[in-house]
Formats: C-alpha cells, structure tokens, sequence
C-alpha cells in the first residue's frame, strides 16, 4: 500500500452551509465533510478514502461558538475541543463536557480538532484503518475476532461481524448529559439525542453514527436539566496524553437528602456505541452513593460482557471506573 500519498480531490470552502450542503447533494456518496481534519487527512494519505471532493466547513461561522439559551446551552459543532475545555460557562454548568474534551489526544490536536469531529469519527480498528477487507469495509470476515488476532483495543457488549469501538472521549460525556445532536440537509433539520446518534454494526456496519451522506451535523444542544449536576470523567489509556481510551467513563447526577435522584452514566471503549449504563442507573436512583452501592454498581456494569483474545482486563477496568464514579461524584 502506497501510504502518505493523497488521491486528487476537488476542494470546496463555502462560507454558507446552503452552499455546503449543495455540494453534497452534487457529490453525493463521493463527497466528503471535512472539519479539523484530524481524522480525514488519516483517510487521505492511507488511500482507503479517496473522495471526489471535499467540503471544507471550517468557513462557516455559524457552525462555531458557545451560546448559553433559555433551553440551556448551544456549541457549535465546528468549536475546537480547546475552545470546549476553556470556555467559563461550560465549566460552570457542564464541567462534565470541558473535562472530557480536555482528554482528548494531545494540546496541538485538540486546537484544530473539533467537537462534531470528534463524534462522528470513525473506528480505529487497525484492520479496518489498514484497508483489509473486513465487514465494516464492505468484506466478509472480522479481521480482529479471529484466534489470532490482536483485539486488547475491542469491544466487551454489542459485537454483530464486527468487534470495533468508539474512539470518542466527548461522546459519552454527551450521551451521560442527555445532549441533542442537531443535523441538516437540504431536506431540513432533525434533532436526534446523542445516545442514538452512535449507530452499531447491527442498524449499519458500514457506519457509526446515523450520518448519511449529505448530512451535516451543526449544533449540539446542552439541556439545562443537567446544569450543574455532580459529575465524573475519568479516560484510561496507555498513555496520558495522545492515545485513545481503552476504557472511559462519564456521569452525572444530582442527589437530594444524600440520595441519587437523577443520574445517568455511560461508558466508551467498550462497545461500537458510548455504552449508556442504564442497568447502573436503575440500581443507583433512590439509593444512597456509598461503597456498597458502588461496588454493586460496578458488577452490574459489566454484566454480559463477552471478551476476547485479549481484552479480558477491560472487565475488572470498566467495573473500577464505574466504582469511582460514584464514590467520588
């Protein structure tokens, strides 16, 4: 494979998103959405994506900034993580989300890459990322769920042909706060909530998120439900910086009488999907977040997890970040 060396594309830069999403609906399947670009120009130079034309929306300013509204609170999905990580009035109210994003690989990437991209990223199998003809890319095998396979980076819940993760760190952040993913095409608009945003290879092994072509995702809305909610991050990786997440975790919940009342908690790293945890919410509403109750959180967590070669220890992982989260939110 002949890698760093790009196919020609045609490059676009509308500063309108009529325009942007024309050009979709032009190019079609063979169009492409470019944000920060960390994850395309991967795609790029590999030559396992070789669109006909790239839309640039880094033009577009309406797909940019944080805006607090009566609802709650708005982000552009073309804010740069950096931007999410620092903004006053996420750490504030969503503290959760600018911690999160705060994870995300390292300073430099996090300056150009954004929230929207960071969502909509896909899988980083490295079978599928190599190009080998695997379920996900349109063949009839799962490279990493053979007796050989190296798979310590894949799934515990939801495998069907295909055993790939989410890579994201904002997205179980997002899913833990109810957040709505706001998407436009030249058909109109619709509002979708985060935790069905993230698809399977069940609904599509193809895809990871409900995304099709001609799609934009423009704004992520933040309910003001979840404003100033008790909460918890917590991202283990082989590195602390860079590296994606072998097992993360987000939380949030509010308590009343040193009771939970409203929680809800979701995991990354573990499924093709932020894994949303509802089996640990119904244990914990009602109940007082001590010890005992985490420590049954945490069996609860990862029951019906079904490992691999490799990935046993993402087990016992996901079980003491689930504990964590509760004893220290």
């Amino acid at each position: 494979m002949n890698r760093d060396m790009m196919s020609a594309f045609e490059l676009f830069q509308p500063t309108q998103i009529n325009d942007a999403l024309a050009l979709l609906d032009r190019y079609g399947k063979k169009g492409w959405v470019y944000a920060g670009g960390k994850d395309s120009l991967d795609w790029f130079k590999d030559r396992n994506k070789k669109p006909e034309a790239v839309v640039d929306l880094n033009g577009i300013d309406e797909l940019k900034g944080i805006s607090e509204t009566s609802s709650g609170v708005e982000i552009g999905a073309l804010t740069t993580l950096s931007e999410l990580e620092q903004n006053p009035l996420l750490k504030k109210k969503y503290p959760l989300l600018t911690e999160a994003a705060g994870r995300v690989a390292s300073p430099q990437i996090r300056n150009v890459g954004t929230l929207g991209g960071n969502v909509s990223q896909d899988t980083r199998c490295w079978y599928y990322r190599y190009g080998l003809p695997c379920y996900r890319a349109g063949g009839n095998t799962c490279y990493a769920d053979t007796p050989t396979a190296m798979n310590r980076e894949h799934c515990l819940f939801g495998a069907d042909r295909c055993v790939a993760i989410t890579p994201s760190d904002t997205a179980p952040a997002l899913v833990a706060l109810d957040a709505k993913m706001v998407i436009r095409n030249s058909d109109g608009e619709r509002v979708i909530p985060a935790e069905k945003f993230f698809i399977g290879p069940d609904v599509d092994i193809e895809r990871m998120t409900v995304l099709e072509p001609g799609d934009i995702l423009t704004t992520i809305q933040l309910p003001k439900e979840w404003a100033g909610a008790r909460y918890y991050f917590e991202k283990v990786a082989d590195r602390g910086t860079w590296d994606f997440a072998l097992v993360n975790v987000a939380l949030a919940m509010f308590t009343s009488g040193g009771r939970v009342n409203r929680v809800r908690a979701s995991c990354g790293g573990v499924q093709c999907v932020p894994r949303r945890l509802t089996g640990v919410e119904d244990l914990l509403v009602g109940e007082v977040a001590n010890d005992e109750t985490a420590e049954m959180a945490g069996s609860v967590a990862s029951r019906g997890a079904k490992t691999l070669n490799f990935n046993h220890f993402k087990v016992p992982l996901m079980e003491n970040l689930v504990k964590r989260a509760i004893r220290n939110a």
